[in-house]
């Protein structure tokens, strides 16, 4: 029983001190990628576990500083003179005290009452002995007995105190435990959050240019047409992506170039200092194209240069914020005005460059690309691979260079979705969950 009053006092101890009486239970790693997308959690449900998670764990946090305030509160009191199991074990242990000292004062009436005995002379003086001695025996016989009680109630009354404090201790333990498992479905969501947020590339999300001449003549105008195709198992949002750039040009210079996309009613211009995304689709099928149309104007005094255009598509599904799709260059010559090329090929797809790879934030549905116009529907024309179709998508933005993306919800998809089996953790996770925002894509460098 000392050893338990001294553990119960030792933790005391410790919970009233800056000294932290538990440490945290490590997060659950992630798992491997679920094998069907259709177990999978979406995007969206994954933001809202994050978040509910980030929540619960902050309740549970209050939670334990409160109850890390109450156990200090009632530690505190239970070591008062006056807290009543506190005064019990006061008075219990004075009694004791005084018990013991009753038993030695009867132990000592003994001793002397036997020596009395050994030094009376005659019968009388002896019988006299005697009986006292008799008396002092019984006497101490009583003082045992009653120390036995006193002993006991003094513990009864130690134990009782140790068990409060134990009990306010084992209720701090308990917050603390569920702050600890909140932390772990909380890292558990995040970690499930951010391994969606990865971006993955999609070879099966096609952009290919029809119709681009291997050679343009200054003071012409050239139609073009940008098919991108959804080879993928997903249905996506594609955010088109496209740059024309005239080699040498600097970034803000007037260039020799002016490139335009059609909505369907109009046309917009390409800012040609960056790429941008066109033409949002909103909803892109497995096995559906889109085609974009655009035109090239060729300044009239444009001396020949080389140039190039870069095409790409940029998506997201229920699953996957960022889905990239293969970039393709391609490589293309000015020629000065009254130029006779005759017969000119198609430019064809050739290698990308170590800096064409570059992109703009993914662009969110029901938002504005950057050189379209707000509001304005993108009809293309779209179709399957049996049947064709004609479809209005809502236009898409993106702002180069950034980190967040205005709009509606960001879905997200992949061949490999990385969706964490979350354990015991995470399925509290998937109950609970925080947001995040998706990473930035590095700015592209307008100077070629």
């Amino acid at each position: 029983m000392r050893l338990r009053r001294s553990l119960a006092v030792a933790v005391a101890v410790a919970v009233t001190t800056p000294v932290a009486l538990f440490t945290a239970a490590p997060a659950l790693a992630a798992g491997a990628p679920a094998a069907q997308t259709q177990n999978q959690p979406t995007y969206a449900e994954l933001k809202k576990a994050a978040a509910d998670a980030q929540k619960a764990y902050e309740k549970a946090l209050a939670a334990k500083e409160e109850g890390q305030e109450k156990v200090k509160a009632t530690l505190e009191a239970l070591d008062s003179d006056t807290h009543p199991l506190k005064a019990a074990t006061i008075t219990a242990d004075k009694a004791a005290e005084e018990a013991a000292a009753a038993e030695t004062a009867a132990e000592k009436a003994v001793r002397d009452a036997e020596a009395a005995v050994e030094a009376a002379q005659g019968e009388t003086e002896k019988a006299e002995a005697e009986k006292a001695l008799e008396t002092a025996e019984a006497d101490l016989a009583k003082a045992v007995e009653a120390k036995e009680k006193a002993d006991a109630a003094a513990e009864a009354a130690r134990t009782a105190l140790d068990d409060a404090r134990v009990a306010a201790v084992r209720e701090y333990s308990v917050l603390k435990k569920a702050l600890d498992d909140a932390l772990a479905a909380k890292e558990a969501a995040e970690e499930a959050l951010g391994t969606a947020e990865e971006c993955v590339r999609e070879t099966g999300l096609t952009s290919l240019a029809v119709g681009l001449p291997a050679e343009v003549v200054a003071g012409t105008t050239v139609d073009f047409t940008l098919r991108v195709t959804n080879g993928t198992e997903r249905t996506l949002t594609v955010d088109p992506l496209a740059f024309v750039h005239v080699d040498g040009e600097r970034g803000g210079e007037k260039s020799r170039l002016a490139v335009e996309w059609s909505n369907g009613s109009g046309w917009h211009a390409l800012n040609g200092d960056e790429p941008e995304h066109i033409a949002h689709i909103d909803t892109m099928a497995p096995g559906e194209r889109s085609d974009v149309k655009l035109r090239m104007t060729i300044a009239p005094g444009a001396a020949s240069a080389d140039a190039f255009a870069l095409f790409a598509a940029d998506a997201s599904s229920a699953y996957r914020p960022c889905v990239l799709g293969p970039m393709k260059r391609y490589d293309f010559e000015l020629l000065p005005a009254g130029s006779d090329p005759g017969p000119v090929d198609d430019a064809d797809p050739g290698q990308t460059g170590k800096d064409d790879d570059q992109r703009p934030a993914t662009a969110g549905p029901g938002t504005t690309p950057q050189g379209g116009a707000a509001g304005q529907p993108v009809t293309t024309a779209r179709t399957t691979p049996t049947t064709p179709t004609t479809r209005t998508a809502a236009t898409g933005t993106g702002t180069y260079g950034t980190t967040a993306v205005t709009g509606g919800t960001l879905a997200q998809t992949g061949t490999s979705p990385a969706l964490v089996p979350l354990g015991a953790a995470s399925a509290v996770a998937v109950a609970l969950g925080a947001g995040a925002v998706l990473a930035a894509r590095r700015r592209m460098t307008a100077d070629r």
